[in-house]
């Protein structure tokens, strides 16, 4: 799955200190061998290089099925 800028994300990288936590992308670069990278922003600082293996989705389906305060108001 390729991202592009503004998807939101969450890193996996036990070697960066971002380790599990989400961002935003705000640069797509390619490499010269075709592949992309990514330079994700986060609350504290940003990291630069990315490889797309290293990223999970966190937009879309993942989200509509957390439920909302007014689903659990709705249950009451």
């Amino acid at each position: 799955m390729a991202f592009e800028e503004d998807d939101t994300v969450t890193l996996h990288d036990e070697h960066s200190e971002y380790d599990g936590e989400t961002g935003t992308v705000t640069q797509v670069m390619e490499t010269m061998f075709g592949d992309a990278t990514y330079t994700v922003e986060f609350e504290d600082g940003r990291e630069q290089g990315v490889p797309e293996d290293s990223l999970e989705a966190t937009e879309g389906e993942d989200l509509e099925d957390e439920p909302t305060d007014e689903d659990e108001e709705s249950d009451a």
